[in-house]
């Protein structure tokens, strides 16, 4: 999803969930404020939608299952409160089928956008990381097939960058396998992204 305007008057989270309810389009919630998000590319989309389809199938008759930008996180963490929108994320134990928001994703993805790389690179990272059910949050480049994969290990998250359309990211936490192939099927890609990519990373880790 693509961000866009902050509102600026501070927001309960009873507030927030209460007018998302009633809002034809969807905000993330950072510990009191609120931000709009808008629609996303034809070529996000189909990355989104690839790993999707490609995580869904192998998933298929398992506890375990992906949950598209339809469906909020919420974080909790010491005082800060937050609701974000991933692009993907997978649940092995997931909240009542009434509720509106998931807590204990397993793997989180997201795809890269012009407006969101900022966020995805930092202040996303930084909250996903804190999540304690989470094994790995995989940063996709919507132009060419590059991949940030933060890896949970006992020393704390490991960071892997994986470059090629025969690569392939596995999983094993969950026994499944995304072959960049299947992420990127039906991308035509350009010649740009990869060094923006790793430099706003490096950027962001070491502010």
């Amino acid at each position: 999803m693509m961000s866009t305007a902050e509102r600026s008057e501070f927001t309960t989270v009873d507030e927030y969930l209460a007018a998302e309810e009633l809002s034809d389009t969807k905000s993330e919630y950072i510990d009191g404020w609120v931000r709009a998000i808008s629609g996303a590319t034809v070529r996000h989309n189909v990355v989104k939608m690839n790993c999707g389809l490609t995580i869904g199938s192998l998933l298929k008759g398992k506890p375990c299952r992906p949950f598209d930008s339809d469906m909020k996180l919420r974080i909790t963490h010491r005082n800060s409160k937050r609701f974000y929108y991933p692009d993907l994320q997978v649940i092995c134990k997931s909240n009542a089928p009434t509720d509106i928001f998931q807590d204990e994703p397993i793997l989180i993805i997201e795809v890269l956008s012009p407006s969101t790389r900022a966020y995805d690179l930092d202040e996303k990272l930084n909250a996903y990381l804190r999540i304690s059910s989470l094994e790995c949050y995989v940063i996709l480049e919507q132009h060419i097939p590059f991949a940030i994969v933060m890896r949970r290990t006992k020393d704390g998250f490991l960071r892997e960058t994986y470059e090629g359309i025969d690569t392939k990211i596995d999983f094993p936490f969950i026994n499944c396998t995304l072959p960049m192939s299947d992420a990127y099927d039906g991308v035509e890609f350009t010649a740009s992204g990869v060094q923006e990519t790793e430099e706003a990373y490096d950027a962001a880790r070491n502010e």
